[in-house]
């Protein structure tokens, strides 16, 4: 048995985590199930001004569910959903479960091009959207497609606030060619559908990756993977029943989808919805609902923080805060508990480990590394094996930097009908995650940075996370992000690209000074560009590779 198999890191959990026990093996229909059974009234959705119980949610997603069934949609189908954080999102995804389905979350942002590969790579057979999106270019991408059934629904429902801040530009349009989805679900009366029989081995999402390199991939998260990390964050957090969690990632993503909405399900608590992230709409809807819990990157937090209203209130209810999907400065954790008094709680996860795989415990702080300066990602499942490889897979000891790969229930079992890609990337079912870092003697995890994103400068190896950390402690930058760009005589020269913290200004030279003073002579920037914001993904990830582009 290897030190990785031994599993230090169950010696650092608290005593609440250690009880515990092993978590269930279930489907997300079988949670919702018994949450509707213990509290039918509950609020389950809360929208701006709209509360829909767990009753609610269950009739509604039921008549969705008799919808499919009779147009022809069964065991297996895929339905895709093209929606932003709306109700209608949680009601479609249960009511595809309900019927048999396969759900397929495409990202709202994505161009015409880019669902179309999506629709025929998954073979999508129902798709819901948005009213404006199906009249903006899918009812032309549809019959191009495999698609049969298309369903649309408008953002303004259940609420009446309608917050021009987000919802300002939102009109009701009539689709030709696809049939309203709350008017059919209403419609759509009768007895409960019949169970379809879903076991935790089958696969509940079709999950596309980035496609940062080549075409975007489908993770095939099953049942089991989200119902195992929903449960397993429950004994993380240490969430009670009926509390109310904010959706701060898109639910289309794998954090929002499992870290919030189905660890809502989980503990028969409450999903409160916004939207869209729009800072000053999320701070008032922590006022208005009183969430408890919330999981976002680092760059909402940032951009909370940097609001002109912000105060320590808004954050009052709030019992934990966490942050996954980009990576956490260890300056940006100390300023936001000095301001508003909270500790953000790191957590990392992929989209083939279905959200979480290391997570840090609700009452513990993660250490910071005093050689990198890094915070550590938290710690192992407690039926999660992560080890550290060297490039021939071979287990490195303690405290020494190479791939990170997972074992565990919640990675999925493949890539949808890409053997190739599976086999590289999840060789016998271990998954080999592309990010670089290293572990101590506690167990504790440290991501340096990813493969691809290392700079070669004169031949020294730079992890662009490290550099960016020292740039997060000076008081005039927000946002950072270092990449390596093209040097006659180094082969590649560090870069900086920051954002400013508001009504301060960011001088490029004196950053460079400043960051040359706490780095290597190899490591520090040569150039900093100031831009008004850097580019990133829907889910808050900032885009290096846009900025490779800029050069």
């Amino acid at each position: 048995m290897s030190w990785y198999e031994d599993k230090p890191w169950l010696a650092s959990y608290d005593e609440r985590m250690k009880a515990a026990g092993p978590v269930e093996a279930t489907t997300l229909p079988a949670v919702f199930r018994r949450s509707v059974e213990r509290a039918p009234g509950r609020t389950a959705i809360a929208y701006f001004d709209a509360a829909l119980s767990y009753q609610d949610v269950d009739e509604l997603s039921d008549g969705i569910a008799r919808h499919l069934r009779a147009s022809g949609f069964g065991r297996g189908d895929r339905l895709a959903i093209v929606l932003q954080n709306i109700p209608q999102f949680v009601l479609t995804l249960l009511g595809a479960w309900k019927a048999g389905g396969i759900v397929v979350p495409v990202n709202p942002m994505y161009r015409a091009a880019e669902v179309t590969h999506v629709l025929n790579d998954a073979h999508v057979k129902a798709l819901v959207c948005s009213q404006s999106a199906w009249n903006r270019y899918l009812a032309g991408v549809v019959p191009e497609s495999p698609v049969e059934i298309a369903l649309t629904t408008s953002e303004l429902e259940f609420q009446t606030r309608d917050d021009p801040r987000v919802l300002g530009k939102v009109t009701r349009e009539p689709t030709p060619g696809a049939d309203d989805l709350l008017a059919v679900a209403r419609a759509s009366t009768g007895p409960r559908p019949p169970d379809p029989g879903l076991s935790p081995g089958d696969v509940a999402l079709i999950s596309y990756t980035s496609g940062t390199s080549g075409k975007p991939k489908g993770a095939t998260n099953t049942h089991g993977n989200i119902g195992t990390n929903a449960a397993t964050l429950r004994v993380f957090s240490g969430l009670p029943e009926g509390e109310t969690l904010f959706a701060l990632a898109p639910l289309f993503h794998i954090t929002g989808m499992v870290c919030e909405l189905a660890s809502a399900i989980d503990i028969a608590g409450t999903l409160s919805l916004a939207y869209r992230f729009e800072p000053g709409v999320v701070l008032d809807s922590f006022l208005e609902h009183k969430p408890v819990y919330t999981v976002g990157p680092s760059t909402a937090y940032m951009a909370l923080m940097a609001h002109p209203g912000v105060t320590r209130e808004h954050f009052a209810s709030f019992r934990l805060l966490y942050s996954g999907g980009a990576a956490l400065p260890p300056a940006i954790v100390e300023e936001f508990r000095e301001k508003f008094g909270h500790y953000i709680h790191n957590g990392y996860g992929l989209t083939e480990t279905t959200a979480g795989c290391v997570t840090v415990p609700a009452s513990l702080e993660a250490p910071i590394d005093p050689e990198s300066g890094t915070i550590s990602i938290g710690l192992p499942a407690p039926d999660t094996v992560v080890r550290i490889l060297d490039d021939e897979r071979r287990e490195l000891p303690f405290g020494q930097a190479g791939e990170i790969a997972v074992e565990g229930p919640m990675v999925v079992p493949g890539y949808w009908n890409q053997p190739e890609a599976t086999e590289t990337a999840l060789p016998g079912g271990m998954l080999l995650t592309g990010d670089i870092g290293f572990m101590d003697e506690r167990g504790w995890v440290y991501v340096v940075d990813r493969k691809k994103d290392m700079i070669n400068a004169s031949g020294f190896k730079v992890w662009p996370r490290e550099v960016e950390d020292v740039l997060y402690t000076h008081p005039a930058v927000r946002e950072a992000a270092v990449v390596g760009v093209p040097d006659a005589y180094r082969g590649e020269s560090v870069k900086a690209y920051v954002s400013a913290t508001p009504g301060v200004t960011a001088d490029p030279q004196e950053l460079v000074a400043y960051c040359k003073e706490r780095l290597a002579a190899f490591k520090y920037p040569r150039v900093i560009e100031v831009l008004d914001e850097l580019p990133k993904t829907v889910s808050g990830k900032i885009l290096r590779r846009e900025l490779r582009a800029r050069g």
